[in-house]
Formats: C-alpha cells, sequence, structure tokens
C-alpha cells in the first residue's frame, strides 16, 4: 500500500491543481487570510469602540496584502505587508506592544516561509528590529541558516539595512500592567493576557505561489528564553506550494508538539492521494495534461485542518491556525471563544471576524 501511494504521490505532485467547484486549471486567482490572535476574545469582554478598533486594523492589514495580491503582486510580498502593519500596531502582541519577559525586557519572534521551494528563515529572541518578520525575510535571503536567535541573531541584523530602535521604543503600558499583575498575583500568562495575540498571514497569488509568516512577543513574563511555536517551522509557520500555507497562534508548546503547521499540509495532501488514487491523465486541447481526479472539497478542506487542531485539544492546547490551499481556499479553524481573523479572495469574498462562529 505505501509503494502505491508513493506512486500516487509522485503522479499527482507533478500535475497541475486540480479543479474545485468553479475553477479551471491555469485560471489565475489569489487568496489571503490573516490572523491576530486566539483566546478568550468574547463580546461581553469588548467595548464597541474596542471591537471597532480591531475590525479596523484587520481591515488595513487585509487590504494591505489583498491590494498586492489584486495588483499581481507576490505572496511573499503580501504577507510581509499585512505583518509589518500589524507589528506597529500596539494591540496586537508583536514589535510594538509585545507582551513583556519576566525580566522586563521585550523578545521578538518571526518566521517566513516561501512555498515554491520551501525556503524559510525564522529569528527569536531579538529586540531592537523594528520589524521582525523582515529580519526573518533577510535570513531566508541570505540562505547560509533558517532559524536564527537572540545575540546571533541581531549580529546578523548589523549587516542589513532593516530599520533599528532601542528596546524601549516596543513599551505600551498596558503589557507592563499584565506583568506587574503577573508577578503580584502569582498568575499565568494566560490568566492576565486571555488570548494569544500573535500576528500572521498566509496567501496564494495570481502566479500560484504560497507564503505563510508569523511574528510575536510570546508570553507575559516568559523565561530562560522560551521559543514558542510562532518561528519554528512547521509549527507555527509552514508553506509549500503542493498543498498549503498556514500561520499559526495558541498554546506553543502543544503546537511544537504536533508540528502543527506541517501537519495541516501534509494532511492536505494524503487526503488529495487517497481521494484519486485511480485517477487519470487526459491532454487538453492546448496540449496541457489535466488530471481527471477530483479535488477535495472545501468541506473535506476544513475537516482535515480541523483534526489537527483536534489533535492540539486532545494534549491540553488551545489556539487556531489560518490556512490557504493550493485551490485557494481561505480557511479557519480555531478552539479558543474568538479569534481576530479576516480574508479575501479574487472571486469576491471579504471577511473580518472576531468572535466564535455565529458572531
Amino acid at each position: 500500500m505505501r509503494a502505491i501511494i508513493a506512486l500516487a504521490l509522485a503522479s499527482f505532485l507533478t500535475a497541475p491543481a486540480l479543479a474545485q467547484e468553479d475553477y479551471e486549471p491555469g485560471e489565475p486567482r489569489w487568496s489571503f487570510a490573516i490572523h491576530g490572535g486566539a483566546g478568550t476574545i468574547e463580546r461581553a469582554n469588548m467595548t464597541p469602540e474596542q471591537e471597532a478598533e480591531y475590525r479596523a486594523a484587520l481591515d488595513a492589514a487585509l487590504e494591505a496584502g489583498s491590494a498586492i495580491l489584486r495588483d499581481g503582486g507576490s505572496a511573499m510580498d503580501a504577507v510581509t505587508a499585512a505583518i509589518t502593519l500589524m507589528e506597529d500596531d500596539p494591540k496586537f502582541n508583536a514589535g510594538r506592544g509585545a507582551v513583556f519577559t519576566w525580566d522586563g525586557t521585550i523578545e521578538h519572534d518571526a518566521a517566513l516561509m516561501d512555498g515554491r521551494d520551501r525556503s524559510a528563515g525564522a529569528v527569536t529572541g531579538i529586540g531592537t528590529v523594528r520589524h521582525p518578520i523582515l529580519l526573518a525575510q533577510e535570513v531566508m535571503r541570505d540562505g547560509r541558516h533558517v532559524f536564527l536567535s537572540g545575540a546571533g541573531a541581531e549580529t546578523f541584523a548589523d549587516g542589513t539595512d532593516l530599520e533599528r530602535v532601542p528596546n524601549e521604543w516596543f513599551r505600551t503600558e498596558s503589557r507592563l500592567r499584565s506583568l506587574e499583575r503577573l508577578k503580584a498575583e502569582k498568575l499565568s500568562a494566560i490568566d492576565v493576557d486571555y488570548k494569544y495575540g500573535t500576528v500572521g498571514a498566509v496567501a496564494l497569488d495570481l502566479d500560484g505561489n504560497m507564503a505563510a509568516g508569523t511574528s510575536t512577543g510570546g508570553l507575559t513574563g516568559k523565561r530562560w528564553g522560551r521559543i514558542g511555536d510562532a518561528p519554528v517551522i512547521g509549527a507555527g509557520t509552514y508553506a509549500d506550494n503542493r498543498s498549503c500555507a498556514v500561520s499559526a497562534t495558541g498554546a506553543g508548546e502543544y503546537f511544537i508538539r504536533v508540528g502543527v503547521a506541517q501537519a495541516i499540509c501534509s494532511s492536505l495532501r494524503e487526503e488529495m492521494i487517497i481521494k484519486n488514487m485511480n485517477m487519470r491523465r487526459e491532454p487538453s486541447r492546448n496540449g496541457i495534461i489535466i488530471p481527471t481526479g477530483q479535488a477535495l472539497t472545501i468541506e473535506e478542506e476544513q475537516n482535515a485542518i480541523d483534526q489537527v487542531l483536534d489533535e492540539v485539544k486532545q494534549l491540553g492546547g488551545d489556539g487556531g491556525v489560518i490556512v490557504v490551499t493550493r485551490f485557494g481556499s481561505p480557511l479557519f479553524s480555531f478552539n479558543t471563544p474568538g479569534m481576530y481573523r479576516a480574508r479575501s479572495t479574487s472571486e469576491g469574498m471579504r471577511e473580518i471576524a472576531i468572535f466564535g462562529e455565529g458572531e
């Protein structure tokens, strides 16, 4: 059976994308999704003014990436445009507005991945680069390494043209109060934050390429150089043109243990293979070989994603993911009361949401 699946996989991965619903092979389409964290996000705990501010922030980031894709730009540019905007917004736990460590400093983590060749860059424990996602991009462009940390990542940043700021520039009073309360009342990070404010974006561009990026300040009061899932390629961030692009937010230790981001992409590929074990390929009128099998439905894609999140829940973790599939489906999955999220497509979809289903 393994040999059969391997043969089907080789055939499937060299073939053009299968049609989904009204999609014609070769027809350009773009898709985009962003998140600003998941957790105990409920309407009862948010004033109308706060809700309006968050929706406006999500709308701005969504439009920043969508405009690039709409004009024929790359998935990578769309992802970084949206994330840099959210890194500058103190409402999110990334860049300016990131949470404090136990020692009263701010440390950022970020990762970026290109679905074309699975090149990637990631950084952790940095504190002087205004846009951590752009440093992750520089690591990816350099190509010698994938993951840099702490002082070494800062030294690498010295050799770039990226904007640098003192660590104090990232400070906000609300985050400082969270740290003070955590220490005074001996609480956990979740007790004082109620949510994971990590930001992320995933995209499919008109050339069929995908990208994923994630940026975070981690957990309030984190110690000992703690690293969550966001900068870990395969756990919090992953992109592969053959299947999907994923950015996660949640209880990082559990997302690392499950390998959530890559597990989702692998699950989608496997589901496609199983569905098309007997697929044939025929030449079209213009000579392009088109598989005659069936694409996964949106419901099948959603189910594959939800199953991976269920693994996280079974271990005791919570959080959420945004996913863009190779067919252009922008999907969400989360097991928390709410998740700051938004999505848009070339087909006219445009949605911004905060609370659970039926909001």
